[in-house]
């Protein structure tokens, strides 16, 4: 009896031991600017990986960066990208109201080369980092900033790719997708409202029209939100998280990101 009382003492003991520690995720603010306006980023990053590593921008929703693009960005820090939480409307001005956010959103939504800057003030700062293989950078974005990611990308920006989450897909100009020059991965809610079938069709023409590498994948049942619990569960309103669109295309992101980094 004491032997049998010695080993099952030890076993949970031993096991603790033998597993393997949890990645050290670290955070910090960075201000930054973009010509005279002042922003402020979210770093996010695994403080055991020693040598530089591929590098993920994030781009907020229309309410500006939140705690849910913090949390994307630990998520993939913990995947062993050093990630950059963007901010676009500038430091401090975070909307609390949908009308607030309308306001921001529309401000950069109606001048693309502003929008366009901005991303790209982003993106440097996660290019300049001692931690990122700044050959090896994405982009990824949600509401506003799927729709930014592409502007990105139309912009000419050196990233390998950028992926969209219910983005909005148009474009003043189609002729700027000439200037995509990595590959382009759209996740689309298939009973989005806010981005309807026409919009879907004329992005697709301007992808192949402009030969660019991309991917469109639709997600059946799921509206404009589907990775964001706050949106609610009711898909009539339009806006509505979908637990398994939310698995699926981070999944397909993970993928994605093998792809092109490898």
């Amino acid at each position: 009896m004491k032997s049998l009382f010695v080993s099952l003492f030890f076993v949970p003991v031993i096991a603790l031991m033998a597993a393997p520690a949890k990645a050290a995720i670290r955070t910090k603010i960075v201000e930054y600017r973009h010509e005279e306006t002042i922003l402020e980023g979210y770093l996010a990053y695994d403080d055991e990986i020693e040598e530089r590593r591929p590098g993920v921008l994030v781009v907020h929703q229309w309410k500006g960066l939140s705690d849910y693009e913090k949390r994307r960005a630990r998520e993939l820090a913990e995947l062993g990208y050093v990630a950059f939480a963007a901010d676009i409307y500038g430091k401090g001005i975070r909307p609390e109201t949908s009308e607030e956010a309308r306001e921001q959103a529309t401000l950069y939504r109606s001048d693309r080369q502003l929008l366009r800057g901005r991303a790209n003030a982003g993106l440097q700062v996660l290019k300049n980092s001692e931690l990122t293989l700044p050959e090896k950078v994405a982009a990824i974005g949600y509401c506003f900033g799927g729709g930014t990611v592409l502007e990105l990308a139309r912009s000419g920006a050196d990233v390998a790719g950028v992926v969209s989450f219910h983005g909005n897909l148009d474009t003043p100009n189609l002729e700027d997708a000439n200037n995509i020059s990595g590959r382009v991965l759209v996740l689309h809610g298939a009973d989005d409202p806010l981005v309807p079938p026409e919009q879907v069709q004329t992005f697709t023409e301007e992808m192949r029209s402009a030969n660019v590498d991309w991917e469109l994948v639709m997600y059946g049942g799921a509206v404009h939100s589907f990775t964001d619990s706050r949106a609610g569960d009711d898909p009539a309103k339009g806006s509505a998280y979908q637990e398994a669109a939310d698995k699926r295309s981070w999944t397909a992101m993970q993928e994605f990101f093998k792809q092109i980094f490898d």
